[in-house]
């Protein structure tokens, strides 16, 4: 109990001291340094305003300090002791003593130096002589800079940079704030001194004036560039050096990384040392490293361009850094040589001016240096960029001729701090396309002569089955017409084996690198462009006159079935025969007026999936490369338009040549042949086909029944044909003994005369007349006409007539090949043989050739214009189905009859 009770005791007092200090207030007033008089100090620990108990405040206002004149006693406290100096005495540098002034001198010359004696405490004033003067504390002599006299003295008009040049300072009003400061000090103790630093220096401003093809500082460059050594040859003194001082032995395999080494300096002129040139060293846009990196595999066109802010590109480079890229290579002794890649300066290359058309040998990316104003710390008001960098590769790279191997040419451009620029870099192969270029001539000039010889023979044939005696207007839209589908041809064949050419050199190469693709914008490539163009606008005439001509045409169906009952007398201009079978075989005949060889939907399914599913179009990229499906993240060359021609063109016609051979070879013979099948329903219908293609040509389908009537029941039309199977009946052709049912029909003049007689009612007939009312007598006589052209076909091909008889040959050999009659039809009309469905003209089937080139180059021009295959791929569908449609409409036209009958009967 005894000794607990101090404890409680202590703990009692305890709790009212806290209490007591809890009591009072923690907050304290906020004072700042600003606040703190000229004799106050700020404490730092207390925060706040102390009075200086001698002296004044210091600088930082942290700390009192002693005035001028009077020593100071200072151990780290911010209260200081100030002792004043007498007035024969002076402060010592590290103001802790007063020194007694030697002869009451106590302030020394500009050429003296103050000496302290510390321990004696005396201050005296000392000269500096031999050559040395003053440092900038004033405590010791050093010598004089190189450049100055021995005295140390050097006129203001000779004094630049720090320097004492030999001569006055030239006029530099019109350069910029780093020139006006080391433009003429650089120049002359580079000339004077061989000073490597100033000779870089002076180099470095050369090459900063981008912009002016005669500036100051290559004026005082050119006019020491002979003479000294030490200067850097930083332009090159003729054009043709550029080519002939090219390494022999320079070549690249296929997709083998180039060879670059980089010299770098910055804007003082001094060596920054070499550096292997890598994917992003001279690359500003931001990307992968694959893609960096593929920008110098040999054969790859290059292209990367991006947006950038040019404060972003400034932070980034402070001061300009020069560079200078050279070629390395092995020489034939095995040593490792270099060889400078001269450098355009796009800005002044071909303005005249003393660098107008000179390469350099150095360049530098960004430059915030020049337009500095106010001093060489403040910002620029404009930053010069290359905004452009193209490094060229001409092949072959031995050198046979000026030039040269490799170049790289540079665009800059002036910008503000808060523009934004678009900045790219290119890598682009070129060689030399004069024979190319004479190439194409001369196969424009062959193809073109052979396409216009044909065109005459075409048109020759045209007036010989047109029956015309003289060469009129139409004969020359005709023959014009004519040559526009020849042309096209030649113009497609031509582009064609371009790009076949350029698909196979350039991509075929498997070693050494040689052949490059044209440049874009070349003379290649523009002529490329117009034939294409030429071709597909010829080839879309050529359409038209297609469709035009088939709408022309005359074509008329002969019923030859026979009445089984007689007709009486008063019923003249009427029949009992069914008109059914006419309508099957008009309406069968308008069903294949479209057909075609190969399946368009098919096609164009097949080629967008070999294009862009399988991947054949990467092979049309600007690169030695043929991956079809290539890596992600790597990089895509830009397409060349030559070879993507060649590829999607290639493509379309590989299928639709596949399509074809298939159809003929295949599907016609084991399956279905719809030609064939017409002529048969021709047969089954007791129907005959007149077409007139031209005013005395045209083509004869003979469907006349072998067993006399086709308007029979189900069981007699499977009885005939069972005779026909057994030989049981007479052959179906026009001859007896003969199964061939299709001709091509040369008229005579008389024949086409008495045609055109008996049609002149049907042609001159309204055709807007609608209804079926039979009495209406203009419908009468389109009937009767009908009637009457039936009974003189037929009796015409039965050989009623003597004097417009005809006779049946074969074609001689060479009028099949030119597609030609020699014979005219002068007594008798001529029939001539025809087992190759030569009637199928008339319809898209035998223009197969036509339809798919148009489709070609439709496709090809789509694409190049857009450069989306799937885009192409649609529009193409959409035309194809516009001109089936078409040509669906103008067939129904051309039938006489079922015209008749649609517009006055059917409708």
């Amino acid at each position: 109990m005894h000794t607990s009770a101090p404890a409680a005791l202590r703990c009692l007092l305890l709790l009212v001291l806290v209490r007591f200090c809890l009591s009072q207030s923690t907050s304290i007033s906020f004072i700042q340094p600003a606040n703190c008089s000229g004799a106050q100090y700020y404490s730092s620990a207390r925060f706040s305003c102390n009075s200086c108990s001698s002296g004044v405040r210091s600088s930082d206002g942290l700390s009192c300090a002693c005035p001028s004149g009077f020593a100071v006693s200072d151990l780290g406290s911010p209260q200081v002791t100030c002792s004043p100096c007498q007035s024969n005495e002076i402060v010592s540098v590290d103001q802790r003593a007063c020194l007694a002034c030697d002869s009451s001198r106590c302030n020394c010359d500009s050429s003296e130096v103050a000496e302290e004696n510390l321990i004696n405490k005396t201050y005296k004033c000392v000269s500096c002589t031999g050559g040395t003067r003053p440092n900038a504390a004033g405590d010791q002599c050093e010598l004089c800079p190189p450049t100055y006299s021995s005295t140390c003295s050097c006129p203001s008009s000779q004094e630049s940079g720090g320097l004492c040049l030999p001569i006055p300072k030239q006029d530099l009003t019109s350069v910029t704030l780093w020139e006006s400061l080391y433009l003429f000090a650089s120049y002359a103790v580079c000339m004077d001194n061989h000073n490597v630093t100033a000779c870089q220096v002076l180099t470095n401003m050369v090459i900063m004036n981008v912009f002016s093809s005669s500036s100051k500082a290559y004026e005082l460059y050119n006019s020491i560039s002979s003479s000294n050594p030490f200067l850097p040859p930083v332009i090159y003194s003729t054009v043709t050096q550029l080519g002939t001082t090219a390494p022999n032995n320079l070549s690249y395999q296929r997709n083998a990384k180039m060879q670059f080494r980089l010299v770098r300096y910055d804007v003082r002129g001094n060596f920054l040392g070499w550096e292997t040139l890598k994917g992003g060293t001279l690359q500003i846009c931001p990307s992968t490293q694959n893609t960096l990196d593929a920008a110098f595999k040999f054969g790859t066109f290059y292209n990367l361009t991006c947006s950038l802010q040019v404060a972003d590109l400034y932070q980034k480079t402070l001061e300009p850094i020069f560079y200078e890229i050279f070629v390395i290579y092995t020489s034939t002794s095995g040593n490792t040589m270099l060889w400078p890649v001269p450098v355009w300066n796009a800005n002044i290359k071909g303005t005249g001016g003393t660098l107008g058309s000179r390469a350099l040998r150095r360049f530098f990316l960004v430059d915030g240096m020049s337009y500095r104003q106010l001093n060489l710390s403040s910002a620029p008001t404009y930053v010069t960029i290359a905004t452009s960098l193209t490094l060229s590769v001409y092949l072959p790279l031995s050198p046979t001729s000026s030039e040269p191997p490799f170049q790289l040419t540079v665009q800059y451009e002036r910008l503000s701090m808060q523009a934004t620029v678009q900045v790219s870099f290119a890598v682009t192969y070129t060689q030399n396309q004069g024979t190319y270029k004479q190439d194409m001539d001369i196969a424009l000039g062959v193809l073109g002569s052979l396409a216009a010889l044909l065109a005459i023979l075409e048109t020759s044939s045209w007036l010989r089955r047109s029956g015309q005696q003289y060469i009129g207007v139409l004969v020359i839209v005709k023959f014009l017409a004519f040559l526009s589908g020849t042309l096209a041809n030649t113009f497609f064949l031509v582009a064609y084996g371009i790009s076949i050419y350029w698909l196979i050199a350039f991509k075929g190469q498997t070693s050494l690198v040689s052949v490059t693709l044209p440049p874009a914008g070349g003379q290649v490539e523009t002529y490329f462009i117009i034939f294409l163009s030429v071709a597909f606008s010829l080839k879309a005439l050529e359409l038209i006159h297609l469709l035009v001509s088939q709408l022309t045409y005359n074509i008329f169906l002969i019923d030859w079935e026979k009445p089984k009952e007689k007709i009486p007398s008063n019923a003249q201009g009427k029949s009992n025969v069914s008109f059914w079978r006419t309508i099957l075989v008009a309406n069968e005949w308008n069903e294949i007026q479209a057909h075609r060889k190969l399946s368009p939907l098919l096609q164009l399914f097949m080629v967008l999936l070999l294009l862009e599913v399988v991947g054949l179009k990467n092979i049309a990229t600007k690169d030695l490369n043929l991956d079809l499906n290539p890596a992600a993240g790597s990089y895509q060359a830009p397409m060349s338009i030559i070879l993507r021609f060649g590829m999607s063109a290639s493509m379309w016609l590989a299928v639709g040549i596949v399509q074809v051979l298939f159809f003929i070879f295949i599907y016609e013979r084991f399956f279905e042949d719809k030609i064939k099948q017409f002529v048969d329903l021709c047969s089954l219908s007791n129907v005959s086909v007149f077409i007139l293609t031209h005013k005395c040509y045209g083509y004869y389908i003979h469907g006349r029944s072998v067993h006399g009537q086709a308007d029979v029941s189900m069981e007699t039309m499977l009885d005939n044909l069972r005779k026909e199977e057994e030989n049981l009946c007479p052959l179906r052709g026009l001859e007896p003994g003969s199964e061939l049912q299709t001709f091509e029909v040369l008229l005579s003049e008389r024949v086409r005369e008495q045609y055109e007689k008996i049609m002149q009612p049907l042609l001159e007939a309204p055709r807007n007349l609608k209804g079926g009312n039979e009495k209406n007598p203009m419908i009468q006589q389109r009937i009767k006409t009908y009637y009457t052209i039936n009974r003189f076909l037929s009796c015409f091909l039965d050989h009623v007539f003597k004097d417009m008889d005809y006779m049946v040959k074969d074609k001689l050999f060479l009028e099949s090949v030119l597609d030609i009659e020699f014979q005219q039809p002068i007594e008798k009309s001529i029939f001539y043989s025809d087992d190759r469905y030569r009637f199928s003209r008339t319809l898209f089937y035998s223009n197969e050739l036509v339809l798919l080139l148009f489709d070609t180059l439709l496709f090809c021009v789509i694409d190049l214009g857009t450069q989306n295959f799937v885009l192409a791929t649609i529009l193409t569908f959409v035309v194809q189905m516009f001109v089936k449609i078409l040509r669906s409409e103008i067939g129904k036209k051309n039938l006489s009859m079922q015209t008749m009958v649609e517009e006055n009967f059917l409708i």
